[in-house]
């Protein structure tokens, strides 16, 4: 069974059921319309058509959306003339649903679309679902198990008399050790350090006047680093 009518300029076969998009109608989403431009009909016994179009026929339909379709480009443009036009165009349309078919009063098809289910409320989720209950039989097996692991766990062993009189004489060995001579070296040693350093700071210039003022030897063609070694043998004697 289907229905043939015209809308838009435009002819649709359509049948119960059948969604389908028509040129832009006045009506909102949620409407009814009827059609009454029905050019032919097939109630499964025989096609009634119309002349243009049949008396008493209708096709309802109830508007399900309204937008617009794909965006189109028109570009239009002449040689050698530097004429050039770029248009988009997008087409708004009327998407509808056929609810029924009417001929002579009687309907002929009618869109039987099962009902759907309630929707069943969201059960919380329960994050205990799948843990059991502590029973109390299962209360001595716990113990147990948090006894044993006790037991696997030393403590660290604490420190003896012993190990304190040890540790006390290591002490007591080393400051024995450090001696006032290792003092007086390191004194010396810094003393050493600080007087190479400030010679180091030295022109050549300043090097050799120290040298004759000494009566140290030396060659005037010497490097730096020669008069510096010349200067701290002169010094030490």
């Amino acid at each position: 069974m289907y229905a043939i009518f015209e809308t838009g300029g435009k002819q649709y076969k359509v049948a119960a059921g059948d969604v389908l998009k028509v040129e832009k109608l006045p009506e909102g989403v949620g409407e009814k319309i009827k059609f009454d431009k029905v050019l032919a009909v097939n109630d499964g016994k025989e096609t009634h058509v119309g002349t243009p179009y049949l008396d008493a026929a209708t096709v309802d339909a109830e508007v399900t959306a309204v937008g617009k379709g794909e965006k189109i480009i028109i570009f239009k443009f002449k040689a050698k003339k530097d004429y050039r036009r770029k248009r988009g165009h997008r087409q708004p349309f009327t998407e509808i649903v056929i609810e029924s078919v009417t001929l002579g009063g009687n309907t002929v098809m009618k869109n039987e679309a099962p009902k759907k289910a309630p929707k069943k409320k969201d059960e919380p989720a329960d994050e205990n679902k799948d843990e059991k209950p502590e029973t109390a039989a299962d209360e001595p097996e716990a113990k147990e198990a948090a006894e044993a692991a006790e037991a696997v766990e030393t403590p660290d062993a604490p420190e003896t008399p012993d190990a304190e009189k040890a540790e006390e004489a290591d002490e007591a060995v080393e400051a024995a050790e450090a001696k006032p001579e290792d003092a007086d070296a390191a004194a010396e040693q810094a003393e050493g350090d600080d007087s190479a350093s400030s010679a180091s700071k030295l022109t050549k210039a300043d090097i050799m006047a120290k040298l004759d003022e000494l009566g140290a030897e030396y060659a005037k063609s010497a490097k730096k680093d020669e008069l510096l070694a010349i200067l701290a043998e002169a010094e030490n004697k």
